[in-house]
């Protein structure tokens, strides 16, 4: 007796069709008497590490022979046995010491092709987040001065990750923490009074604490140019509250400005001072935590007793001045995100210095009524540039810090998205200016985005020629590197939900290196074999069509990739323009 399974797979749930295959074998093999009745641990289906295999496999058999007292070779063939035929697969194998071995059929694999082009640039959109609310909070790089590189890799990250949430079905936001309150606005404000004043011709000096960075001069001569001696006071008096307000809302503006140079929008521009007006998150938040018992009055501060929620101690929130805490803030900052705003889902991008704030703010989210896990918090490290080999710690323009402007100027924004999304969040990263900038395949930009416009060639050489992709008969693509191409095609969906569920966007660059190389080996097999009939455009016009409409499906597919990135998809590059097959 065999259990059919109804369900139409596609790329989006290839692996929950083959587990449910697999699942409906093992209860028609128990009901047949050919296995015992026994608790089935999961039947999670893998990728097997030799491709030779077949697209999946699953061990369940080697999981099974305790309970079941077989050999897992025995339980293998029984189960295989009952899978049931479906046009997905071509008939099981039986590997040792038991694996069960499936192989996509090459109908499923040629419908996959019209399945990319039907849903165009929302291939590989998921349903995992279906009605959740996510947000992703990056860079918030306090505004006391200009984005640096380090930013940079934060933004790339929080960007992609916000993309993919986007794409596995998350309603999404991205939200940036415009520290404007607190004790280092206020050594901010003190900094640029004093350039202010040193263009009014007063000898005066920046504080000892103060940002020493040239671009604070620069912001006093946009301040004195814009508004004239409006904020100039009396010699020897503190300068006016407005002129540090002005000051942070041109520094946002540039950040701002950067930022978009870089392709990263946000929904949401979170001011912190926001936290405090009259019935804001901050008094809440406090409200909440006094009510519950969990904020006690030591020394002449407010503690909030977060060693009696499993941290390691007590921490302050509001100082004996009054003030809040760095720590203060952020509990009613995160109370507005999951209590105020709802959202189910939230992903801070910190760099690594702040690994020692993870777990006290996990513990401040569960104590204001949001369950710890829903906050995730992503450390990434830190970056260093490489120029010829050598370090390159300096900017060339002002010998200080090197700005993300500086870098995007360098070696464009795509190149500088790729590199910092290529490495895991948490590893170190040195970041090769010299390789960003080469057009060559050395360089991983290039070879991806070289393949994306030699796709988009092929189509414009068809369409020269009077050939397009419409009506194309995908069941002529049986060449080993045609298949190859569309099975790399698939596995676009089970990248987003890795990282919709890891928080790990460096396998987008990744996987659209591996889709490029499949589109560079197709194309390239086919000119070394010098066989016209092996050519994407050929004198048989009916495989001509086919092979466009795969290329078609390819550039969607490679330009999903790259969007998921923030990169641009380019349609022509000189060399790309060379290489078209003639």
């Amino acid at each position: 007796m065999r259990y059919a399974v109804r369900s139409m797979a596609d790329a989006r749930n290839i692996r929950q069709h083959l587990e449910a295959l697999l699942d409906a074998a093992v209860r028609a093999a128990v009901v047949a008497h050919d296995l015992p009745d026994v608790p089935v641990p999961g039947s999670a289906i893998e990728r097997p590490k030799d491709a030779a295999n077949g697209d999946f496999a699953s061990s369940l058999p080697l999981r099974l022979a305790r309970a079941a007292m077989k050999p897992p070779i025995a339980i293998a063939e029984v189960i295989a046995g009952h899978i049931a035929a479906d046009p997905a697969i071509d008939p099981p194998t039986v590997a040792p010491p038991g694996f069960i071995n499936l192989r996509l059929s090459n109908a499923f694999l040629q419908s996959q092709v019209e399945q990319v082009i039907a849903l165009g640039p929302g291939y590989a959109d998921l349903t995992l987040g279906k009605g959740k609310k996510a947000q992703v909070e990056f860079v918030s790089a306090n505004p006391t001065g200009p984005l640096h590189v380090g930013n940079g890799r934060g933004a790339a990250i929080g960007d992609a990750l916000a993309s993919g949430l986007a794409a596995a079905g998350y309603e999404t936001e991205r939200e940036y923490y415009v520290n404007d309150a607190g004790t280092q606005t206020d050594t901010f404000g003190d900094t640029l009074y004093a350039r202010y004043q040193q263009l009014f011709g007063r000898d005066v000096e920046i504080p000892k604490d103060g940002y020493p960075g040239s671009y604070m001069a620069v912001l006093a001569r946009e301040i004195k140019d814009e508004a004239g001696d409006a904020f100039l006071r009396p010699a020897g008096e503190f300068g006016p509250p407005e002129l540090n307000t002005r000051g942070i809302e041109v520094m946002v503006e540039h950040i701002r400005d950067t930022l978009e140079h870089f392709g990263v929008r946000y929904d949401r521009w979170f001011s912190e001072r926001s936290l405090y007006d009259p019935g804001g998150a901050y008094s809440e938040a406090m409200d909440l935590l006094a009510a519950n018992g969990q904020l006690v009055e030591r020394e002449g501060a407010r503690w909030f007793t977060s060693s009696e929620l499993g941290e390691d101690k007590d921490n302050v929130v509001v100082r004996s001045d009054g003030r809040p805490t760095y720590y203060g803030s952020d509990i009613a900052y995160h109370f507005d995100k999951f209590v105020r705003r709802e959202f189910d889902l939230v992903i801070d991008v910190w760099g690594a210095d702040h690994h020692g704030h993870v777990s006290r703010l996990k513990t401040a989210t569960q104590a204001v009524g949001a369950d710890r896990e829903a906050l995730q918090v992503l450390l990434y490290q830190l970056v260093t540039l490489k120029r010829g080999g050598e370090i390159v710690r300096l900017s060339k323009r002002s010998g200080e810090i090197i700005t993300l402007d500086e870098l995007i100027d360098e070696v464009g924004a795509d190149a500088a998205r790729f590199f910092f999304l290529l490495r895991s969040p948490g590893a170190q990263m040195e970041f090769d200016l010299d390789l960003a900038k080469k057009q060559s395949n050395e360089n991983p930009v290039f070879y991806v985005q070289y393949a994306h416009a030699r796709l988009a060639g092929i189509l414009r050489h068809g369409a020269e020629q009077g050939l397009t992709p419409e009506g194309g008969d995908v069941s002529l693509l049986t060449q080993p590197h045609e298949l190859a191409l569309i099975r790399e095609m698939m596995r676009l969906t089970e990248v987003i939900q890795l990282v919709a569920t890891t928080y790990e966007p460096q396998h987008l660059p990744h996987y659209a290196m591996s889709l490029a190389t499949a589109f560079h080996a197709l194309n390239d097999a086919f000119k070394q074999q010098n066989d016209s009939s092996l050519k994407t455009i050929t004198d048989d016009a009916e495989m001509s069509r086919a092979r466009l409409r795969l290329v078609q499906a390819a550039k969607i597919s490679l330009a999903r990739v790259l969007g998921l990135m923030g990169m641009s998809a380019p349609e022509r590059m000189e060399r790309a323009e060379a290489a078209i097959e003639a």
